[in-house]
């Protein structure tokens, strides 16, 4: 069974045609680069696709899951539990630690502690960044932040993981790291679905070392 599948979604914001017609099969352990210009609906896609929005026309399964069949709370439990997502801008919470961000979705599905905090240290020092845990955002680079937001979504260890231009603040060096967390969580059996225009990761041998497949949307 695919991890993820996607059948003629369609997604309009009044005269501008989002996404048009899009279907799509992802096997679990696959990764999957969406790439294509700005304003070509790549972040809009991938939006759709973990049930961030929902599509004007088609259907998204995450697993047997058709997504249309969930209420708001039943497809938020769903995220918290199946999928994990780093957005482009971080959605750090300004308030809280990075430790307390990376524990966030976890502490809302109501896991015990002694199941989260296990899993947030692990996500933590996995990025380098356990000797920052008590620190706030604020107080983080924007490197920093970056492996914040990549911790949160590993740690809850989801079935598939969506990444929105995950390296894009990132210089080379750090950017590399990202990309090996990634292909860490990959060779662990999870899906990953990224948004990326960076030519550098358009290399034949990240291709043959992530199995990255290519959907290029233009």
């Amino acid at each position: 069974m695919p991890a993820l599948r996607a059948q003629g979604l369609r997604r309009r914001y009044g005269d501008v045609v989002a996404v048009d017609d899009v279907s799509l099969s992802v096997e679990p352990g696959e990764w999957v680069a969406l790439t294509g210009p700005s304003g070509s609906g790549k972040s809009t896609l991938l939006a759709l696709l973990a049930g961030l929005e929902a599509p004007d026309a088609g259907e998204i399964w995450i697993g047997d899951t058709p997504l249309s069949t969930l209420s708001d709370d039943a497809r938020a439990r769903l995220r918290r539990r199946e999928v994990g997502f780093v957005f482009q801008t971080f959605n750090l919470v300004p308030v809280l630690t990075l430790a307390e961000n990376v524990a966030l979705p976890q502490l809302l599905d109501g896991v015990p502690e002694r199941t989260w905090r296990p899993r947030v240290e692990a996500a933590l020092a996995a990025v380098d960044l356990a000797h920052r845990a008590a620190h706030l955002p604020g107080t983080a680079s924007v490197g920093e932040q970056q492996r914040a937001a990549i911790a949160r979504a590993l740690a809850q260890e989801p079935r598939v993981l969506f990444a929105d231009e995950p390296t894009g603040s990132l210089d080379s060096g750090r950017g590399a790291e990202v990309l090996r967390l990634l292909g860490d969580a990959q060779r662990r059996g999870v899906t990953v679905v990224m948004v990326t225009h960076r030519s550098e990761e358009h290399t034949s041998e990240l291709q043959s070392q992530f199995r990255i497949s290519y959907a290029v949307f233009c």
